[in-house]
């Protein structure tokens, strides 16, 4: 039995498409926080259970027979300790044969802010004995993408990430990359660093959106400071914006930045390419 968290997510989504392309829909269980968001997949097969990580007594149910899963990480920044050590106690206790993480891409060198609670909950992984892998994910397309509206509107994207390159993918892609590890073999206590094929700079991220949204759009480099007030003027929580700013930073050291192939090797077929990333938050 297949069992992914956070299967009604963003990432999730995808998940669950990629296995139903592999294995009976019976054999797959969405573990949700919220069963009404997931009717249309208990509608096609999919056992639909409730699990919620701060609610660990919702856990023990949800994983009863699962015996491969995927643990996406938690949305709850500072919390996800907690939630992820409840869900490494439920896999334990069910008898879990392979426990997948979607980590961050060098999580145990890393300096991004975000990396330290998914470097604490590897070592979590690796303390239950219970055999793994951690997708260590780099960036996302969809970061960006799915946040154009501003930059079109304005004509500016802002950041500070000066001139470093990011390798990001995109939710699909790396959503592959989980379905090919559950399904697969030979993936135990595997660590896949995981990224685009190639990489690009803020610069000529705007330059591509200006080329197919027809507008002109500029890279604005901010200093840290008046990018945290540019995203807190623009309705951005204080703390989120934190992380935000440190991630663009951190961007610019090269943080971000690995083109070693290992994704596209893992799912059999190159990554996302930018145009083809934009193109689609274009039309939308």
């Amino acid at each position: 039995m297949f069992l992914v968290t956070g299967a009604t997510g963003k990432l999730g989504r995808h998940v669950i498409e990629g296995l139903l392309k592999k294995v009976p829909a019976g054999e797959i269980i969405a573990a949700v926080r919220n069963p009404q968001k997931a009717a249309e997949l208990a509608a096609r097969g999919v056992q639909v259970r409730p699990a919620d990580y701060s609610r660990s007594e919702t856990l023990d149910a949800a994983f009863a027979g699962a015996t491969r899963v995927l643990l996406i990480s938690s949305s709850e920044v500072g919390q996800r300790i907690a939630q992820h050590r409840a869900v490494v106690e439920a896999a334990r206790k069910a008898g879990v044969r392979l426990l997948v993480y979607t980590s961050i891409l060098r999580a145990d060198s890393s300096g991004l802010a975000l990396a330290a609670e998914h470097k604490a909950t590897e070592q979590l992984i690796r303390d239950s004995g219970i055999p793994f892998v951690f997708l260590r994910n780099g960036w996302y397309f969809e970061n960006y993408t799915e946040n154009l509206a501003p930059a079109l509107e304005h004509g500016a994207l802002l950041g500070s990430s000066g001139e470093g390159r990011i390798s990001a993918a995109s939710r699909a892609d790396y959503a592959a990359a989980a379905v090919e590890v559950l399904t697969g073999t030979g993936h135990d206590n595997r660590v896949y660093e995981l990224a685009g094929d190639t990489a690009f700079t803020l610069s000529e991220l705007a330059t591509e959106v200006s080329r197919q949204s027809g507008r002109n759009v500029v890279y604005k480099d901010l200093p840290p400071a008046q990018y945290q007030g540019a995203l807190e003027s623009a309705g951005v929580p204080g703390a989120f914006a934190g992380i935000l700013v440190n991630s663009s930073e951190k961007a610019g050291r090269g943080e971000l930045n690995d083109v070693s192939g290992v994704l596209s090797r893992l799912i059999g077929r190159p990554t996302t390419r930018l145009a083809d990333a934009v193109a689609a938050a274009v039309r939308k």
